[in-house]
């Protein structure tokens, strides 16, 4: 946040509180002067006491000559930060690697089960060029 924006911030809310007193005053004619007195005294109670918080410097960013972004602190890259940047893309490569070579293992399983039953069964030659022949040895039977 920079100052003129917090700045901004600032005089918001103490026009905002202004508005409330203003208000709570106004509202305190109506009142009988016991209660008031009484209002106003715990009012003056509340401010008195009021905790003031003190904001807090943001950490800045550390750009290093390569191009990568850090917050605070100035360590170097250690051996764990290139281990955990480079392990989810070996998971990723190799999850690729095993849903490839399962597909291929599953289309050749697919193809030796359609030779198998053409090779096995006795069969006339029309049979073989029906085009739902393929779909027939595909299912249980």
């Amino acid at each position: 946040m920079n100052v003129v924006t917090r700045d901004l911030a600032l005089a918001r809310q103490d026009q905002f509180g202004h508005r409330v007193a203003a208000r709570l005053d106004s509202a305190t004619l109506e009142l009988p002067r016991d209660i008031g007195e009484r209002l106003r005294a715990a009012r003056m109670q509340a401010v008195a006491k009021r905790k003031v918080t003190a904001l807090q410097p943001a950490r800045s960013a550390n750009v290093s000559a390569d191009g990568q972004a850090t917050l605070g602190g100035d360590e170097g890259p250690s051996l764990w930060h290139g281990i955990a940047t480079a392990l989810p893309l070996l998971a990723l490569v190799a999850g690729l690697v095993t849903i490839h070579v399962v597909q291929n293992e599953r289309r050749a399983r697919e193809l030796a089960d359609v030779d198998a039953a053409l090779l096995i069964d006795d069969l006339p030659p029309a049979a073989y060029a029906d085009p739902g022949f393929v779909q027939f040895l595909k299912t249980d039977r």
